[in-house]
C-alpha cells in the first residue's frame, strides 16, 4: 500500500471517527489518538500490516503541519482577552516550563537508571508545554469561563518558544558541546524579541498586501501562505519561528474587519475550518501510529517502561497544580495586581492546572532528537524519551481529555453570567444602531419595511439569526448601509474591549452571511 492510499486512508477514518465522536460526545482529536493507537498496536502485533505504519519526519511537523495549526489558534485568540490576562500567561508559558523541566529532570536523574543531566533535561523540555491545538481542539466545546479558556489557549501558544529554548540548549549538551547558562541567559530574549518582531513585519507586510486587492480566493491563499512564510523566515535567522506565526496570525487577526471584504471572508473561514480539521485529525491518528517504531527501538523492557511512565505522568500534574497556587495567589500581594486582575476561586486555578494536553510540539521534539552525538556515540536512554514522551501524550491528550468534563462538573464551574449577557447586549447595540439610521431615512416603503425588520429582530433577540429573504431591488442599498452600520458598531465595541474578539466574529459572519444574501 502506497503512501498515497494510505493518507486516503486516514482521510477516510478521521471523517468516519468525527461523526462517531460526536454521537458519543467525545473531543475528536481523543477518538482519532485513540484509533491511531490501535492500528499502531495491531500493526506492531501483526507484522504483516506494517504497510500501514507511517514514520512520521519531524522536519514535516515542524514546517509543514505546526505552522497552519499555530495560525489558526492565533486567529481566533482574543487580543483584547490576551493582553488583559498578561501575566498569568506568561507566568505559565515560562515560569511554569522552567519548574516543569526542572522538576521532570530531577526525576529521572533520581529514578530512571541510563539518564544523564542533559538528556534529563532534554526530556524536560519535551514534555513541558502543553500543546496549542490540542487544548483548544479539546476545550471549545466545553462551558468554560472566557478568562480561563483565554489564558490555556495563551499560554499554549507562546510557552513553544521558552521550552524549545531549553530544548535546543539540552540536546546541544547531550551532543558533546559545553553549556553555558550566560549564553542561555542572553539568547532567551534574542529568541523571544527576534520572533515577535518577524511576526509583526509579516503583519505589516500583509496588512499593507491585503489592503490592495480584493479578490477572495487569492487573499484566502495568501492567509495560507503566511504561517509558512513567517515561521520559515524567523527559523531561518534563529528566532522562534512559532512566536513569529502567532504575533502574525494575533495582529491580522485584529485587523481583518477592516482589510476582508464579506464574501473572502466567508471563504476563508469556511477553507480554515475544514484544514484545521483534516490536519487535526490526521496528526493525532498519526501520533497512535508512531508506536510500533517506539516499541522496536525500546532496549528496556515494556513493563519497566510503563512503570517509569506512569511516575513521570504523575509528577508532570504535579508539578503543574503545585505551580499554579502560589502563581495564582502570590502575585496579588502587589495592589496592582489585585486591582487589575479578579480573584480565582481555587476551582478555576485547579481546572488550570488539570488541564495540560500534550501533542504535536511534544512528539516532533522527541523525534528530532538524533540517533548518535557528532562521534558517533549513541545518546543515552534516547529510546526511553520517545517512549515517555509518547506516553505523556497518550495520558494527558486522551486521559485528561475525557475526563475534563466531569471534573468541570465537579468543581462546579460555570461560565459568569456577564459572559452570557454579553452577547445579548452587542446584538442590541448593533440593532439599536441600524434603527437609528433608517429612523434618519426619508419615510418610504422600503425604510418602513427594514425598519420593522430590525425593530422585530430587537424585541426577539432569540431570533437573530433569521435573515429577511426575498428583500426587493430598492431596497438592497438601505439593506447594506443598515449591514454596515452594524459591523462598524461591532468592532467599535471590540475596540473598545467592550466585547470579544470571538463574539465580534461570531456576529461578523451573520452579517457577512445577511450580506451574501443580497443580489450583486
Amino acid at each position: 500500500m502506497n503512501d498515497v492510499t494510505i493518507i486516503l486512508l486516514l482521510v477516510a477514518i478521521t471523517t468516519g471517527l468525527s461523526l462517531a465522536a460526536v454521537s458519543i460526545r467525545v473531543p475528536y482529536p481523543t477518538a482519532m489518538v485513540i484509533a491511531g493507537l490501535i492500528i499502531g498496536a495491531a500493526v506492531f502485533k501483526f507484522p504483516r500490516l506494517d504497510s500501514l505504519s507511517i514514520q512520521l519526519d519531524p522536519r514535516v511537523l515542524f514546517t509543514a503541519i505546526l505552522p497552519p495549526l499555530l495560525y489558526a489558534a492565533a486567529w481566533n485568540t482574543s487580543w483584547n482577552s490576551f493582553r488583559a490576562n498578561l501575566r498569568p500567561i506568561v507566568m505559565l508559558a515560562t515560569g511554569a516550563v522552567v519548574f516543569t523541566t526542572v522538576g521532570i529532570a530531577g526525576t529521572a536523574m533520581l529514578l530512571i537508571p541510563g539518564f544523564t543531566w542533559p538528556m534529563a533535561f532534554t526530556l524536560g523540555a519535551v514534555v513541558s508545554p502543553p500543546d496549542a491545538v490540542a487544548v483548544g481542539a479539546v476545550t471549545e466545546r466545553l462551558r468554560i469561563p472566557k478568562r480561563i479558556t483565554t489564558i490555556l489557549e495563551g499560554e499554549s501558544l507562546v510557552n513553544d518558544a521558552s521550552a524549545l529554548v531549553i530544548y535546543r540548549f539540552a540536546l546541544a549538551a547531550a551532543m558533546g558541546a559545553t553549556f553555558s547558562l550566560s549564553t542561555a541567559l542572553w539568547q532567551f530574549p534574542l529568541v523571544v524579541i527576534g520572533g515577535v518582531g518577524v511576526g509583526l513585519g509579516m503583519a505589516f507586510l500583509l496588512h499593507q498586501v491585503h489592503q490592495r486587492i480584493e479578490q477572495p480566493l487569492i487573499e484566502t491563499a495568501l492567509t495560507l501562505l503566511t504561517p509558512y512564510a513567517a515561521y520559515l523566515l524567523a527559523e531561518s535567522i534563529e528566532t522562534s519561528g512559532v512566536l513569529a506565526v502567532v504575533t502574525c496570525g494575533i495582529v491580522l487577526s485584529r485587523h481583518s474587519p477592516h482589510l476582508f471584504s464579506s464574501q473572502t471572508r466567508l471563504i476563508a473561514v469556511g477553507f480554515w475550518t475544514f484544514l484545521t480539521f483534516m490536519l487535526n485529525g490526521l496528526v493525532c491518528i498519526l501520533i497512535g501510529l508512531q508506536l510500533p517504531a517506539i516499541l522496536r527501538q525500546l532496549h528496556v523492557s515494556l513493563p519497566s517502561a510503563i512503570g517509569y511512565a506512569a511516575v513521570v505522568c504523575a509528577v508532570l500534574l504535579a508539578l503543574r497544580i503545585l505551580w499554579m497556587f502560589p502563581a495564582a495567589y502570590l502575585p496579588r500581594v502587589f495592589p496592582s495586581v489585585r486591582k487589575k486582575e479578579p480573584r480565582p476561586s481555587w476551582q478555576q486555578v485547579l481546572l488550570v492546572g488539570w488541564v495540560g494536553m500534550r501533542g504535536v510540539v511534544s512528539l516532533a521534539a522527541a523525534l528530532s532528537i538524533p540517533a548518535a552525538n557528532d562521534k558517533g556515540t549513541p545518546l543515552p536512554a534516547r529510546d526511553l524519551v520517545l517512549f515517555l514522551t509518547f506516553a505523556v501524550i497518550l495520558v494527558t491528550l486522551v486521559g485528561q481529555s475525557l475526563t475534563l468534563p466531569a471534573v468541570i462538573r465537579l468543581l462546579r464551574i460555570e461560565s459568569p453570567k456577564d459572559e452570557q449577557c454579553e452577547e445579548t447586549e452587542a446584538r442590541r447595540r448593533a440593532l439599536t444602531s441600524a434603527l437609528e439610521l433608517l429612523s434618519t431615512q426619508a419615510e418610504s416603503h422600503e425604510s418602513s419595511t427594514l425598519r420593522t425588520l430590525y425593530a422585530h429582530r430587537l424585541e426577539h433577540l432569540a431570533n437573530c439569526d433569521d435573515a429577511p429573504e426575498g428583500v426587493p431591488d430598492r431596497e438592497e442599498v438601505l439593506l447594506l448601509q443598515t449591514i454596515r452600520v452594524q459591523r462598524t458598531t461591532l468592532v467599535g465595541l471590540r475596540d473598545k474591549g467592550q466585547i470579544s474578539d470571538e463574539l465580534l466574529r461570531k456576529l461578523e459572519r451573520e452579517l457577512d452571511l445577511e450580506e451574501s444574501r443580497i443580489p450583486r
